[in-house]
């Protein structure tokens, strides 16, 4: 009976002391997490204030979160070399002087300068283990310092394990006592009470957090019955928190998928969906339909089936003793594990319903912290059809511009090689006119090179001012340049601008630009004889775009001539890079890329550019710009009073 009762003893002193470390320890964690939330949220309080050298603030925002709970056992703050230059309760003198004693605080062993996380260590104190929580004080990426506080031990928590301690021994030598004292008495009045306690102790390490003993009894068995009933009711609080916690770690993972730019599709083991975020719904058509649980091999498309069901059935293979109540939590914290198994596999594929786009399909097996076991599939969906065609077009623009540059470069090499090696053979007509030529090419090379960085310039987007501009003094400026051009070859090169035409809104250099190219393609497309007029007049607009309908007042600009026209199947494509209307109807030399210059400045200029043209009358480019206010407000949806989009005048001959 005695050893039966010394070992019922032991195991119940053991088993007690178990649960009040195992609280203790609970209460260091929720200390630990105290501390690390308390000192980034004052770290990030006050980083710009210290960076700032507002201690004044700084000592008010501490001053408050100090005395705002009893936790918190100091605050203080050191520089980079770790010298205390405020804390609380205690802080030095704000004046220094040759008595004042600098004080320092020991900072931990890592690089504390290099990491955006806080550092943990615990030292013992009278009252139970301090928790030291230190934050690295960073402001725009500098490192100010190191914030330190000390979290006191929760004190319900540390004079609840003394109690119990000291309630288990006084119990032990209690039992012991009796034991001696009445034998039998005290045996047939404590072995029911510790068979029941013996019982909720297992039940509770068995995690039965409800299990209670209802016994009428007094004394030190009484207090034990009580500590015992209330360590359970805080395990069961502490799951019930866990829980919680849990649950909204959950949330904010779900809510963090739900919002990326891809697709991302979870799947189990047995390849049904666990989790979908909007935009994968939008790109494979699920919108509307309740997809989770279903396998994804019956709801794929034709294209991603042929293509996925291979590959997806291959990686669940490995899946061999995986849970069947797997929760879809507990793959989304395991996804960062999943990139250090196999690199995952691509595909891409073109999709033709809703509307034919391409997509790129990464699909990476999820495995546990120990990458034995197979959790799931992670499946994200990007659309790269932007992306190939913006590929496309820079391969073909490169291939273009490879081409322009290769007749000018092979035109100079090929007249300057002659010269080089026959030159003496040639008559003094014949090597400058190979001059002349290389010359030529040269030029042309240059205005190829310039187009092209003037293109890249624009297509950059880059954002210009948009200013006051005077369309007189820029029409003056053409007509000075160009002037003596046109009576070279024979032109009229006029302007009828409206009289006292108010200012534009737009950017002078880039116009100037658009005028140069449109009014040099004129001269260049325009016979002997011919006339070339720049028009600019005020046009008004109807805009009913926000709110009630206003006036808005616009100037039209227009270059028209009586060149050799435009064919109507070549209007559309005009504007391409390197397209060129001169391969169709005269050997003019170009580079193909003013047009597609004037249409980007334009664009520029939040307006488009328009042209009218018929084959031996002539054409006309025309575009409208805001007048310059005070504050200008650009139209979504304009129509004009005069009833018509088109120009005075289509060209001059009209």
């Amino acid at each position: 009976m005695a050893g039966a009762t010394l070992a019922v003893s032991l195991f119940m002193s053991g088993l007690t002391f178990w649960a009040v470390n195992s609280i203790q320890q609970e209460a260091q964690l929720n200390d630990t997490r105290f501390g690390r939330d308390l000192g980034l949220l004052l770290a990030s309080n006050v980083a710009q204030l210290i960076g700032e050298e507002n201690l004044t603030d700084v000592a008010r925002i501490s001053s408050r979160f100090y005395h705002g709970t009893s936790s918190v056992r100091y605050i203080m703050y050191a520089d980079r070399d770790g010298k205390i230059f405020f804390s609380i309760p205690s802080t030095p003198r704000a004046v220094h002087n040759s008595l004042t004693i600098e004080r320092y605080i020991q900072l931990p062993g890592t690089d504390i300068a290099n990491t955006n996380f806080p550092i943990v260590r615990k030292h013992l104190s009278p009252n139970g283990k301090v928790t030291d929580v230190f934050v690295p004080l960073k402001n725009d990426g500098n490192y100010l310092g190191i914030l330190a506080i000390g979290i006191n031990p929760n004190p319900t928590v540390v004079n609840f394990s003394n109690l119990t301690r000291n309630v288990t021994i006084a119990v032990f030598v209690s039992i012991w006592a009796m034991v001696v004292l009445g034998a039998v008495f005290n045996a047939l009045t404590i072995t029911q009470p510790i068979k029941e306690l013996l019982v909720g102790v297992k039940n509770i390490a068995a995690g039965n957090f409800k299990q209670r003993i209802n016994l009428p009894f007094e004394g030190e068995l009484g207090e034990l019955i009580f500590s015992f009933n209330e360590m359970a009711e805080r395990l069961e609080c502490y799951e019930e928190q866990n829980i919680e916690e849990l649950t909204a770690e959950k949330a904010k993972l779900e809510t963090l998928v739900s919002t990326i730019v891809d697709g991302a599709i979870l799947l189990d083991s047995n390849l049904q969906l666990l989790l979908v975020n909007p935009r994968a719904r939008r790109m494979l058509g699920w919108e509307g339909k309740d997809v989770i649980g279903t396998n994804i091999l019956e709801l794929l498309s034709p294209e991603l089936t042929w293509q996925l069901t291979a590959p997806l059935q291959e990686m669940a293979k490995e899946d061999t003793h995986t849970n069947e109540a797997q929760s879809s939590y507990k793959i989304l914290s395991e996804i960062s594990e999943s990139h250090h198994g196999g690199s995952p596999w691509e595909f891409r594929i073109t999709l033709t319903q809703p509307t034919q786009h391409i997509i790129r399909v990464l699909l990476t097996q999820v495995f546990d912290q120990h990458r034995e076991t197979l959790k799931g599939i992670a499946m994200t969906v990007q659309d790269i059809t932007r992306e190939v065609e913006l590929n496309a077009a820079k391969s073909q623009f490169i291939s273009n511009v490879s081409h322009e540059l290769r007749t000018p470069l092979f035109n100079i090499k090929s007249f300057i090689e002659t010269l080089s090696e026959f030159g003496e053979n040639l008559t003094e007509h014949e090597r400058r006119e190979f001059l002349e030529t290389a010359n030529n090419e040269t030029d042309r090379l240059t205005r190829l090179v310039n187009d092209v960085l003037d293109l890249s310039r624009l297509e950059s987007s880059k954002i210009y001012h948009l200013d006051r501009v005077n369309i007189n003094q820029l029409v003056e400026q053409i007509l000075r340049t160009y002037q003596l051009n046109a009576k070279d070859k024979q032109l009229t090169l006029t302007q009828e601008i409206e009289p006292n035409l108010a200012p534009i809104l737009g950017h002078y250099d880039l116009l100037l630009q658009v005028m140069t190219n449109l009014v040099g393609n004129s001269l260049k497309f325009t016979e002997a004889g011919g006339q070339i007029v720049i028009r600019a007049y005020q046009l008004t607009k109807i805009s009913t775009s926000n709110g009630p309908t206003h006036l808005s007042p616009q100037v039209r600009i227009e270059i028209a001539d009586t060149g050799i026209g435009i064919d109507p199947e070549d209007q559309e494509a005009i504007f391409d890079r390197f397209f060129r209307v001169e391969n169709r109807v005269h050997t003019l030399e170009g580079t193909g890329l003013g047009l597609s210059i004037v249409k980007n400045i334009i664009d520029k200029h939040h307006s488009q550019i328009h042209l009218i043209s018929e084959v031996g009358l002539g054409t006309t480019f025309w575009f409208d710009l805001m007048m310059y206010q005070e504050s200008c407000v650009l139209p979504n949806e304009e129509q004009y009073t005069e009833g018509s989009t088109e120009p005075v005048s289509t060209s001059l001959g009209t």
